[in-house]
């Protein structure tokens, strides 16, 4: 069985600020962010990790390099693109309350209605394309590992959706089954890199404080 932890990035200016990032867009990280890195690490300090994958993007390529320092075994860290957080063209950095108000129908899609969430409408690269990419990645890596522990370290939206896409999942699953908060951890497993089963959830225990919209995507 492979078993793999999803590791959302530390929270950031822009999260802090509430605006879109995406793939493009970049904030830095909060200095609260860091210590809630050491607090992820101490909580999976006793997994023994074969190894660790990351997207690319600055907030999650140091959040991966800070966890992967209180890890005991040592494991070697890999960026990966297709870990990468969704395109979201004119959306990013933007205010997630002006992105409301310029293009009202995409993003009430964004919130009620993922099947009709593809992009277009803000020059973005939307729900199946983010969603086929992040789950061949994680499938790939399956096979590579068949009996292993995984830490990959991504964001919000990809995990979001990526997660959802490996759990066949219908997409207002998303929206039903609760977001994912800044250097939260999600556990899912699975026997054939096919099929996968949910073993946590947006744990964020470890933290010790209260999650918000500013936290939580």
């Amino acid at each position: 069985m492979t078993k793999f932890y999803f590791v959302r990035h530390g929270q950031t200016e822009w999260n802090l600020e509430r605006r879109f990032q995406g793939g493009n867009g970049d904030s830095e990280l909060l200095p609260s962010s860091y210590a809630d890195m050491k607090k992820v690490g101490g909580f999976l300090s006793d997994v023994k990790f074969a190894h660790i994958y990351a997207s690319p993007i600055k907030r999650a390529r140091i959040t991966a390099t800070k966890i992967a320092q209180f890890l005991k075994a040592s494991p070697a860290l890999s960026l990966r693109s297709n870990l990468a957080e969704v395109g979201l063209g004119e959306w990013e950095g933007e205010l997630v309350a002006n992105v409301q108000e310029r293009y009202p129908e995409a993003y009430n899609n964004y919130r009620h209605d993922l099947n009709q969430f593809e992009g277009q409408e803000f020059g973005g690269e939307g729900y199946t394309k983010a969603t086929k990419r992040f789950v061949r990645v994680i499938k790939d890596i399956a096979q590579q590992y068949p009996n292993d522990n995984i830490l990959i370290v991504s964001h919000g939206m990809a995990l979001s959706f990526g997660l959802n896409g490996l759990l066949q999942q219908p997409r207002m699953s998303i929206r039903e089954r609760g977001g994912l908060s800044n250097t939260s951890t999600t556990v899912l497993s699975t026997v054939d890199g096919e099929h996968y089963q949910i073993e946590d959830w947006n744990n964020t225990s470890y933290l010790n404080k209260k999650q918000d919209d500013s936290t939580t995507i």
